[in-house]
C-alpha cells in the first residue's frame, strides 16, 4: 500500500526509548512509518474542524460526519450513534470472529474551549507546524512539510486545539489499521471503537449511549486512549484514575453586611471564622486532619513497591510547576496521587474590589476533593459534615432563619458533594498483561505501569454498562498543554502511537 522507504528521520528519544524498528520486522516498521506519514495530511484537515461542543452543535456534527467517513476510508465499518444533537461515532474492523477477544477502544473528538488571544498563532483551528531552532525556541515551518510527504523530524510539533487531546489517537487508530492491511495480517483481536462527542464540553451523555447500544458495544475489555504519557515518554499503562467531588462551605455571621466601624469587635467576622475552620481540616504539609478521610487507601507494601518503581523526576516536577517544596502526603509523587485530596479552589467574602468598610454577612470556600478507590465521594462528604459539626457548627441547608441566628453562635452550610467515583483495574488483569506484552514486543522493554492517575476520565458509564475491565493507554507527549493555549503534539509520539496501536491490534488477547 505504501512505499517502503525511510520516512522518519530519527528514532524516538533514543536515550530512553529503543527504536521500535529493532522489535518490529523491517516490513512492519516500514508499514507503520508509512501509515503514519500517509495520515498526517488527514490529521491536519481534521484539526481544522472546530470542536467546542458547547459553542456549536453544528460543528460537532461536522466532526462526527468527518470521523465516520474517515473510518470508512481506512477500512472500518462505521456509523453514527444518536446522541441528541451531537452524535457519537462507532467503528469496527470487519471480519470479527467469536474465537477472538473483543477490545473496545475509546477516544473523544470534542475539545476544550479556546481563547485565541492566549495562543501564539492567529487561529487555534489552523494547525501550525514548528521546529526548535539553534536558540532552543520553537518557530513555525511550512505545514507542507507534513502535508506533501517526505521525511519527518520526530521533534517537530503540531500546534492546534485537540492536536493531542484527543484527535491524535483517533487518527492513530486509522493509521494502525492501514499498517495492518499493508501487511496482509489478521488482527489478534476483534476491534471496536467508540468516539465520544461530550467528554470535554458535556453534558455527559456516554451513559445513555452505552445503555442504548449494549450489544453493539459488547467487549471483553475497554482501552481508553486519553491523557498524557509518563514524562519520560516511555510506553505507559494506566490502570485507574481519581474520582472527584466538590462542595461549597459557607460560614454565616450577621443577617446583612454591617458597618465595620459601628460593629467591629462586636459582630463576628465570618472570614476569620471560615479560615479557622478550614485550618482544622488540613495541616501545613497538606495532610487532611478529618478523622477517617484516608481510611481505605491502599498503602500496602506491595502497592508502595509498585508506586516507587515509577521513574518520576520530582525535582523536574517541582521546577515545572514552580515550587521549592512539595506537600508531604505520601512518600513520593505516585503515593500522593493515591491519596484523596482536599483543596480550596476559591474563597469569597463580601464584594472583592469594592473597598467597602463592612463586615460581610458570610464567607464561602469552594472545595474540590479528588477521591481514590476506597474513599467514595458520599462517605467523604459525610466525614466533612461530621467534622464541621464537631467544631461546634450548626448546619443549615439554606439561609439561616432568625430563630436559628438567635439560637446558634456558629452556623454553616455545606452545599453540593456529589461526584464521580474513582476507578482502578487490578494490576494483574488480563487486559494489562496483554497490553504490556504487546508493548514489550514492539519497544523492547516493559512499559511503565501507573496504578492511578490524578485526573479523571469518563470510565464509569463503560465500567457500569459493559462490566469489563478498563485500561488507559496514553499515547501523546506529557508536555502537550492539553486544555490550555498552545496545545501541541510531538510528531515522534504520533509515530510511536501508530506502532503501539498496531502492536495491540496484532497481539492475541488471552485470559
Amino acid at each position: 500500500m505504501f512505499k517502503t522507504r525511510k520516512l522518519w528521520s530519527t528514532c524516538l528519544i533514543a536515550a530512553t526509548l529503543p527504536c521500535s524498528a529493532l522489535a518490529l520486522t523491517p516490513r512492519e516498521s516500514d508499514a507503520t512509518q508509512a501509515a503514519a506519514i500517509h495520515t498526517l495530511p488527514e490529521f491536519v484537515e481534521f484539526l481544522k474542524l472546530p470542536n467546542v461542543m458547547h459553542k456549536s452543535t453544528a460543528d460537532m456534527r461536522k466532526n462526527a460526519d468527518w470521523v465516520e467517513a474517515a473510518f470508512k476510508r481506512h477500512g472500518f465499518e462505521a456509523r453514527q450513534l444518536p446522541d441528541g444533537e451531537t452524535p457519537m461515532v462507532f467503528a469496527q474492523a470487519p471480519g470479527a470472529s467469536p474465537k477472538r477477544k473483543t477490545v473496545l477502544f475509546y477516544a473523544h473528538m470534542d475539545g476544550q474551549a479556546v481563547f485565541p488571544k492566549d495562543w501564539d498563532q492567529a487561529d487555534p483551528f489552523q494547525p501550525v507546524l514548528k521546529q526548535k531552532g539553534i536558540d532552543g525556541k520553537l518557530a513555525p515551518i511550512p505545514i507542507e512539510k507534513i502535508t506533501k510527504g517526505g521525511a519527518v523530524d520526530p521533534e517537530w510539533r503540531l500546534f492546534a486545539r485537540s492536536a493531542a487531546d484527543d484527535k491524535a489517537p483517533i487518527m492513530m487508530l486509522m493509521a494502525a489499521m492501514d499498517a495492518l492491511k499493508a501487511q496482509g495480517k489478521t488482527a489478534g483481536i476483534n476491534i471496536k471503537i467508540i468516539i465520544d462527542s461530550h467528554e470535554e464540553g458535556g453534558p455527559p451523555t456516554l451513559k445513555d449511549v452505552v445503555q442504548n447500544n449494549l450489544e453493539l458495544l459488547k467487549a471483553d475489555a475497554v482501552v481508553m486512549l486519553d491523557g498524557p504519557m509518563h514524562p519520560s515518554n516511555k510506553p505507559t499503562l494506566v490502570f485507574g484514575h481519581r474520582g472527584g467531588m466538590g462542595f461549597d462551605l459557607t460560614v454565616f455571621a450577621g443577617n446583612n453586611d454591617a458597618h465595620s466601624g459601628h460593629f467591629g469587635n462586636f459582630l463576628p467576622d465570618p472570614s476569620f471564622a471560615l479560615a479557622h475552620l478550614l485550618s482544622t481540616m488540613r495541616d501545613m504539609d497538606g495532610r487532611v486532619l478529618i478523622p477517617g478521610f484516608y481510611d481505605g487507601v491502599d498503602m500496602s507494601p506491595a502497592m508502595k513497591k509498585i508506586l516507587a518503581a515509577v521513574p518520576d523526576d520530582e525535582a523536574a516536577i517541582r521546577a515545572r510547576i514552580g515550587i521549592a517544596r512539595n506537600e508531604k502526603v505520601g512518600d513520593n509523587y505516585q503515593e500522593a496521587m493515591n491519596y484523596p485530596t482536599f483543596n480550596i479552589t476559591s474563597m469569597v467574602s463580601g464584594q472583592p474590589g469594592s473597598r467597602r468598610s463592612v463586615i460581610p454577612a458570610f464567607a464561602t470556600a469552594s472545595v474540590s476533593s479528588r477521591t481514590v478507590p476506597g474513599t467514595p465521594p458520599g462517605r467523604q462528604i459525610a466525614l466533612v459534615r461530621k467534622w464541621v459539626e464537631a467544631q461546634g457548627y450548626h448546619l443549615v441547608e439554606s439561609e439561616p432563619t432568625d430563630d436559628e441566628r438567635g439560637k446558634f453562635p456558629l452556623i454553616a452550610a455545606i452545599r453540593g458533594g456529589g461526584g464521580m467515583p474513582a476507578l482502578m483495574t487490578p494490576l494483574d488483569a488480563a487486559v494489562g498483561k496483554w497490553a504490556a506484552a504487546a508493548f514489550a514486543d514492539v519497544f523492547g522493554q516493559d512499559p511503565i505501569r501507573i496504578p492511578i492517575m490524578g485526573g479523571g476520565v469518563p470510565t464509569r458509564p463503560l465500567a457500569d454498562g459493559l462490566k469489563v475491565p478498563i485500561l488507559l493507554i496514553p499515547l501523546v507527549n506529557a508536555d502537550n498543554n492539553q486544555h490550555a493555549a498552545n496545545e501541541n503534539l510531538r510528531l515522534g509520539n504520533y509515530k510511536t502511537g501508530v506502532e503501539s496501536l498496531y502492536a495491540l491490534f496484532v497481539a492475541k488477547f488471552t485470559n
